[in-house]
This record gives C-alpha cells, structure tokens and sequence, in this order.
C-alpha cells in the first residue's frame, strides 16, 4: 500500500468525526486532527480504533498519544505495518 493509498483509507475513517469540512477537503500530511479537522478526543479514540481495524494493526498507547496529525497516523500505521 502506498502513502497516496493510507492517505485515502485515513480519510475514509476521519470523514464521520469532521467538524470542520473544508479543512477535510484541503486535508494533507500537516492536518491536525483536534485543531483543524475538530475531531474531539473521545472521537479520536474512535478513529483510532477504526485504524486498528481497517489495517489489522494494534496501536500502542505510547503511540496513540502521538496520533495526533495525518503525518503522525501514516508514520505509525508504516511501523505497525512492517513490524506485522
């Protein structure tokens, strides 16, 4: 799977928790998903979960509280990934 693709796929599983629709439609590596896309924190878990779940992977805490922005999500979905 390539970055283009997860980004994809990410989107898909954020689209439900958006407050902010045109910060979703402009969405890149820098979106952050509490500040710009106004997902709150217990909808972060959600999405967290629905990561889990999409690319059969188990997020740690330690990175869970780093998942915090497109670029966090991708970088550790690429770890968890390769470490499968």
């Amino acid at each position: 799977m390539n970055k283009e693709e997860t980004i994809l796929q990410l989107k898909n599983i954020v689209k439900p928790y958006v407050k902010n629709q045109e910060a979703f439609e402009n969405l890149n590596e820098e979106t952050d998903f509490i500040n710009d896309l106004k997902i709150n924190s217990a909808n972060l878990v959600d999405v967290i979960l629905d990561i889990e779940e999409a690319f059969n992977i188990v997020i740690d805490n330690a990175s869970m509280e780093r998942m915090l922005n497109v670029q966090a999500a991708l970088d550790i979905i690429e770890t968890k990934l390769a470490e499968k």
